[in-house]
Formats: C-alpha cells, sequence, structure tokens
C-alpha cells in the first residue's frame, strides 16, 4: 500500500483525499447524529449535554463550513506526499503489527499536544477571528466537527508532517490519524453524554470537556485526553455552563404553555 501511494500523481492523491476525507466525514456523522438523536435516547442510554436549541439555519451553515474543510484536507494530502517524493520522509513497508500499535499510540499523543497548542492558538486575539466561525456552534452537533475557517484546517491539517521528518512511520499508522481523530472529534461535538458514569477526568468524558468548550467559549483546549489541560492549567470545571442552563430553564418556565393566554 505505501508503495501504491508514492507512485500515485499529485492530482490522484487529491481526488483520493477528498474521496477519503468526504467520505469518513459523511459516514461518522450520520452515524453520529442516529445514535446520539434517535438510538440511545430511544434506549435510555446516556444523555443529552446541553438543552438549548440549535440556531437557525445552524445545520446547513456547519455542512458548508465542512465541505470547504474536506476540501483543504483533501487537497492537502499532497504534502505528506511531496514530502515522500522530495526523499524528505519514508514509509516503513515492513513494520509488524507491534511496531503499527505503537507508532498509533505515539501519534495519538502527538496529535492531543498538537491540537492544543494550535486551539491555544486560535483563541489569541491574533488569530481569534479564524476560530469564530467555528464557534458559532454554541450548541454543538456532529457536522460542526469540521466546521472551520480555511486557516483553522490547515492549521489542524498539518499534524502528521512533522512526525513523518523524525520517523519513518507505517501507511497504516499514519492513515489512522485522521480516522481516530475524526471519530473522537465526532464525538466531541455529538452534545451528546455517552458515559454519564465517568469522571470528568476521565478520556470517555471528552464530549463533556468539549462541550463546555463551546458553551463557555473557553478552557478545555485539549482533544481526547486531558494532560495538556492539566499540564498548562486551562482545564475548567466541571459545572461550568450551569448557570447558563439555569437560565434557559428558567426562561422556559416563565413562557406561556401552548393554549394558554398570556
Amino acid at each position: 500500500m505505501a508503495q501504491s501511494f508514492i507512485s500515485l500523481s499529485a492530482l490522484q492523491v487529491m481526488c483520493w483525499g477528498l474521496i477519503f476525507f468526504g467520505g469518513i466525514y459523511l459516514g461518522f456523522g450520520a452515524l453520529n447524529w442516529l445514535l446520539a438523536r434517535r438510538v440511545l435516547p430511544a434506549l435510555g442510554i446516556g444523555r443529552v449535554l446541553d438543552p438549548r436549541p440549535l440556531q437557525p439555519g445552524q445545520l446547513r451553515r456547519e455542512l458548508a463550513q465542512s465541505g470547504v474543510s474536506v476540501l483543504v484536507f483533501g487537497l492537502g494530502m499532497v504534502f505528506p506526499w511531496g514530502l515522500l517524493q522530495l526523499g524528505w520522509a519514508r514509509l516503513d513497508a515492513d513494520a509488524g503489527w507491534r511496531q503499527v500499535a505503537a507508532e498509533i499510540l505515539v501519534l495519538a499523543i502527538w496529535n492531543d499536544v498538537h491540537f492544543w497548542f494550535n486551539h491555544r492558538l486560535l483563541h489569541t486575539r491574533w488569530l481569534r477571528r479564524f476560530h469564530g466561525p467555528h464557534h458559532r456552534s454554541v450548541v454543538t452537533t456532529p457536522w460542526a466537527t469540521y466546521s472551520f475557517h480555511p486557516i483553522e484546517a490547515a492549521m489542524l491539517g498539518n499534524v502528521i508532517l512533522l512526525p513523518m521528518l523524525l520517523h519513518d512511520f507505517s501507511f497504516w499508522s499514519l492513515a489512522s490519524v485522521p480516522l481516530f481523530s475524526l471519530f473522537f472529534n465526532s464525538i466531541g461535538h455529538s452534545n451528546y453524554d455517552f458515559f454519564p458514569r465517568a469522571s470528568y477526568g476521565h478520556w470517555f468524558a471528552a464530549s463533556r470537556r468539549h462541550h463546555l468548550h463551546h458553551a463557555c467559549h473557553g478552557g478545555n483546549y485539549g482533544f481526547q485526553f486531558t494532560f495538556m489541560d492539566r499540564l498548562f492549567g486551562t482545564r475548567i470545571a466541571a459545572d461550568a455552563a450551569e448557570p447558563q442552563f439555569l437560565a434557559f430553564r428558567e426562561k422556559q418556565q416563565r413562557q406561556p404553555q401552548h393554549g394558554t393566554p398570556a
């Protein structure tokens, strides 16, 4: 597979990149939407995190911005391919399953480090305007996962370039990064707590932590794990958004019921 990838032309790499990223985004997003909106609530498993409604036109906007991000990620596949063509990086075609497993673990940890630093930069006054489109989704959906400004997509999409310069990875190890990254990122934007019994610091509670990042517009800059937020003191309290939810519930209670005179 490694040799097949290297032998592709630049145009073929970009076309396959678009198919790959578009396919996994639609697949994970649709599955997440079905589980969080239909299946799990019907079974009484888990709970909705933010009770507030979506904004008018939110899904349409998220899908449009996600389409641009898929373009950035898909066309951007030419950059790791280019490193291989220039001889600046190589793929290990003989890696065994133990090596592949170890490489995936290292890349998962690196993904969290890379995401934290880029995410924190996007919350500075110099780059905040590029992160604003993503934060328009205060109540998140799976389609908010790739709902980025193109600059943000480019910043987050270069995650494998530096590791490729430092180590000869297996093709399958590198291919796993967008898969596990999108899988966990989609869960993080699902606005659904799949594991209510997990502690707030558990990596199973990533959707709880990231929904608070959107609700509070700061803190919890990490991805799936918590070690970066713990290290830099950017973790926010588990009940940080409760005043917002309480105000929403009180407003609902004050509104007249259907059929009741105001």
